[in-house]
């Protein structure tokens, strides 16, 4: 009796780790579902809104200017935070605020790219931390889940006069 539940017990301990493994992967492989908190994204991305991200573009270098971005946060190692790619390495980026007389530029340094929120007034981003390095991107968003009246692929930047062509 006690060989059959203690049998029992290793086999549920087996498959507990088994597809907790199989479990990791998939969220850190291939992507996973995100709860996006804050007012930096807004209007694209709500407070509270939830998205789905996937992991596959970091790792086959595919992130491009547009594109939103899931990233460990250069101020706080522990939080992930939701920012808009404007520039990749080597790209011409305004540097300044949008309330700034004089604007200010510079280029992505190698192995970096540059994030900004959709919400320029209200947002903590590269204007402030500057560019950050491609290795602290977590995932690519793909599209919204939550709300259901806005469930879809993600909307322009409200800031595409940012992108520069230089």
């Amino acid at each position: 009796m006690l060989r059959n539940v203690l049998g029992k017990t290793f086999r549920f301990l087996g498959y507990t780790v088994q597809y907790g493994c199989i479990a990791h992967c998939a969220f850190e492989y291939l992507g996973g579902i995100v709860v996006c908190s804050g007012p930096s994204m807004e209007p694209t991305i709500q407070n509270y809104d939830i998205v789905f991200s996937e992991n596959l573009s970091r790792h086959f270098c595919c992130i491009r200017k547009g594109d939103i971005v899931i990233v460990k946060s250069p101020n706080d190692p522990k939080s992930n935070i939701c920012k808009r790619v404007i520039g990749l390495e080597g790209d011409k980026v305004c540097t300044s605020n949008p309330s700034d007389f004089l604007k200010s530029h510079s280029y992505v340094p190698k192995g970096h790219v540059w994030l900004e929120g959709d919400n320029l007034r209200n947002s903590t981003d590269s204007r402030c931390y500057g560019p950050v390095p491609y290795g602290l991107i977590r995932g690519r968003i793909c599209f919204k889940i939550w709300p259901l009246n806005d469930f879809g692929f993600l909307r322009a930047s409200p800031n595409g006069h940012r992108f520069l062509d230089d």
